[in-house]
């Protein structure tokens, strides 16, 4: 990876988030998705400007993310006051990985979702329908499945249920029979031909290019982001320190929406019914909100970076609510009319 892909990385929402960590409390912030490592250094530099020392773990699946974010933060290990752990791993091994180093509480946590464009802007990664390349879409080039595994392996039903999960594809029965009757798909520019020629020419004219929601579901089935991201956010909650913060960037709704749930649930205190006259269940906040519902980047940010568009920015802020036993429970949705199910009715997409 070259200094040319460091400069083309832009971190979105910088400043916000920058903000946020500077007001964490003493100790130490993990950069789950650490990238080309912009916001861990911006963080990083920021905290020093404050009295004591500033720690940093960053993880990383990709290998060359993590050799570049290591170049770009080699400035601080010239500092005695600064410590900088990088790990390659999936985000969600982050429990593990601060076991490992000996940490059991955290100041604050940054997870910023989704591709980037280290990743959009290299064909041969195959993520891109805009450039010709491979049918990869790994994160991890040492993972098993690609896409073009899933492409040329699934059946019509399993692709069309992938394409719904990931992606709210409304032609995902189309879609998925006119991939079976090309096989073999071998580039993404043939599966991008072949989601636009199945898709209603009416359709084609609005919303972007007609093969993004494909590319975006089988982006995420290959990577696991959404089970990933489902398993974490409640062990975030649950490592963070007092007054420490958690903060989580989004780029569509498949990922804001767990987001959201989790963070709601974290700073939801009474749980009881509304008739009771007084609380009974004696639930408290475990964090409040750091950021009111959500930001989003105003007209001059995306001006300078189209590609923060999407990006929807949600943060917590730690209580000093002790956990309760069974932790999970209380970081997740406690309400069990919200639950699937509960009414007879499904709440999947």
């Amino acid at each position: 990876m070259t200094g040319a892909a460091a400069d083309a990385h832009v971190p979105v929402l910088l400043d916000p988030i920058v903000a946020l960590f500077a007001d964490a409390p003493e100790g130490v912030i993990v950069d789950a998705t650490l990238g080309a490592g912009g916001h861990a250094l911006a963080v990083t530099e920021a905290r020093l400007a404050r009295p004591g020392r500033a720690t940093l773990v960053g993880l990383d699946r990709d290998p060359h993310a993590l050799a570049l974010a290591g170049r770009r933060l080699a400035g601080l290990e010239a500092d005695p006051r600064v410590a900088v752990h990088l790990v390659r791993t999936r985000f969600d091994a982050m429990p593990a990985v601060l076991d490992q180093l000996g940490i059991a509480g955290v100041a604050g946590v940054l997870l910023d979702l989704g591709i980037s464009s280290m990743h959009v802007d290299q064909a041969a990664r195959g993520f891109s329908y805009r450039q010709d390349g491979p049918l990869d879409m790994r994160m991890d080039p040492d993972t098993a499945t690609t896409a073009a595994d899933l492409v040329n392996g699934l059946e019509a039903r399993a692709l069309i249920d992938l394409l719904r999960r990931y992606a709210d594809e409304r032609f995902a029965s189309r879609i998925a029979h006119a991939i079976v009757a090309a096989r073999p798909i071998t580039s993404t520019v043939q599966l991008a031909d072949v989601v636009r020629d199945a898709i209603p020419h009416a359709a084609r004219r609005t919303g972007g290019h007609p093969a993004t929601r494909t590319f975006q579901a089988l982006r995420i089935a290959v990577n696991g982001e959404i089970d990933a991201l489902e398993a974490l956010l409640p062990e975030i909650v649950a490592r963070l320190l007092p007054g420490g913060v958690a903060a989580v960037l989004s780029y569509h709704s498949l990922e804001d929406r767990p987001v959201k749930q989790a963070f709601a649930a974290a700073t939801r205190g009474c749980i009881c019914p509304p008739d009771l006259p007084v609380c009974a269940c004696g639930r408290e906040p475990l964090a409040t909100d750091a950021i009111r519902r959500s930001m989003t980047p105003d007209a001059e940010e995306v001006a300078r970076n189209p590609r923060a568009s999407s990006a929807r920015l949600r943060a917590i802020r730690r209580t000093e609510v002790p956990l309760p036993t069974d932790a999970n429970a209380h970081v997740t949705d406690p309400d069990p009319s919200r639950r699937p199910g509960a009414s007879g009715r499904s709440s999947r997409r």
